[in-house]
């Protein structure tokens, strides 16, 4: 497949990637300015304190516990009852936190942004990006998915860049207003023009009562996860992937609730260079999933990426752990244009291998194991990284949680290179039967 080829096949997909991208902006704009205002809230006249790393540990670990759950079931409510409703949902849940900090930036409503972020995190982190997914396995065909996939997160990684621009250039106290202006609009714009590719058959039974209707949803739901389940353990790459994908997500899930914390107790870091770093980074990634994997994917195909971008998450680990000046993160965050690779190489490996009717539980089962990474990981970084930073330490060394995260994928590198990529996936057997729907696939019409 052609660079360019990939890129047109994102045509059909324009309603989806535009309120896409500017719901990525307006997220990531509020990243740099959240460690500032959260720790000006909790710690006032200090630089760091443990009540910051924790709250934020706290965010990952709570919606961690509920995502395990509510991911699987909203990846199938989207294979049963079509994408755009599920898109409309998720994306809406990440008004109202922004909404408080843009009204009042006090402890309170820094511990109410919390409350209401963990519940949209529940709902819409992962859920947006696999049921996104979903929607364009419903256009594309399975061989040209890995270059399509590559080039919505460059998509992703760009609206990062513009993110981070608006949050070095806007001042404070217009972030947050901008940033639900942004929000609000998406899924006005998703309402009026996406197209819904799920064909949706009739309901039935709608003389039955109250009780019975809750019944027969809960042993749907019931069957439908058992389904999504069977889809991923019956098949060895899916199965193989999900421990990829677990390792992975423990080791960077973890550093990412702490990082910058990590980064402003060291060297003092503010908006302005956490913005400067995921910019750097953002502007890399570009490159590297709009051009680069579409280009060596064909050659060396999607488990060399996966293995290449795992070794440079590793790298990045270690240069961050262990950083002995301000410019040694900018140096680790460089490895991100390589590890950044490691999401489309994974989508595209969960979607050929699973059936075109199962694209939305196979994505989003895994994406629920990987909750349980956001469960587990900042229970154990968040009081390591809080210890290590104070006066306390057992010895010298302030990112030695950023080390101890770095074991987890390494494991994640040694399943990836036991991975047998199946193009033809075995899930079609395990296709589930109790669907009220089935996938309209845009490329037979």
């Amino acid at each position: 497949m052609s660079w360019w080829s990939g890129f047109f096949e994102l045509k059909p997909l324009l309603h989806l990637l535009l309120p896409l991208s500017i719901h990525w902006v307006a997220e990531e704009m509020t990243v740099s300015v959240l460690v500032d205002v959260t720790t000006t809230a909790l710690c006032p006249q200090q630089s760091t304190c443990s009540k910051a790393i924790y709250i934020n540990g706290l965010q990952e670990t709570i919606a961690g516990i509920f995502k395990m759950v509510v991911l699987p079931i909203l990846g199938q409510l989207s294979d049963e009852h079509g994408r755009k409703p599920l898109l409309l949902v998720t994306m809406s849940t990440t008004i109202i936190p922004f909404a408080l900090l843009a009204w009042n930036q006090s402890e309170e409503f820094v511990y109410a942004y919390y409350v209401f972020r963990i519940i949209s995190f529940i709902i819409s982190k992962g859920s947006i990006f696999c049921i996104s997914v979903a929607y364009v396995a419903d256009f594309v065909h399975e061989n040209k998915r890995a270059a399509v996939f590559s080039w919505i997160t460059g998509l992703f990684s760009a609206s990062h860049v513009l993110g981070n621009v608006l949050a070095r250039f806007l001042p404070q106290n217009y972030i947050f207003v901008v940033s639900i202006a942004l929000l609000i609009f998406c899924p006005v714009y998703m309402q009026f023009f996406l197209v819904e590719t799920v064909k949706l058959a009739p309901r039935k039974n709608q003389e039955l009562g109250f009780c019975t209707k809750v019944a027969n949803v809960v042993n749907r739901r019931y069957k439908s996860m058992r389904n999504a389940a069977e889809i991923v353990i019956f098949s060895p790459t899916l199965r193989g992937i999900t421990f990829v994908s677990f390792f992975y997500e423990l080791g960077m899930s973890g550093i990412s609730t702490v990082l910058l914390y990590y980064l402003k107790a060291v060297f003092g870091f503010n908006k302005n260079q956490f913005s400067e770093l995921l910019m750097m980074v953002g502007i890399g990634s570009i490159f590297s999933q709009i051009v680069l994997l579409p280009i060596l994917n064909p050659l060396v195909g999607e488990k060399v990426i996966l293995c290449s971008a795992l070794l440079a998450s590793i790298a990045y680990a270690w240069l961050s752990g262990l950083a002995w000046a301000p410019w040694v993160p900018y140096l680790s965050a460089s490895f991100g244009i390589i590890y950044v690779l490691v999401k489309p190489a994974t989508y595209a490996i969960i979607s050929k291998a699973s059936s075109s009717a199962n694209q939305g539980k196979a994505q989003t089962f895994i994406a629920g194991a990987q909750s349980i990474s956001d469960l587990l990981s900042p229970i154990v970084m968040s009081p390591l990284t809080s210890l290590f930073l104070s006066s306390n330490a057992p010895f010298e060394c302030k990112g030695f949680s950023l080390i101890c995260a770095s074991i987890c994928m390494i494991i994640s590198l040694i399943f990836a290179c036991m991975l047998n990529p199946n193009p033809n996936p075995n899930s079609n057997t395990h296709s589930s039967n109790d669907s009220e729907g089935n996938l309209e696939d845009p490329l037979l019409n």
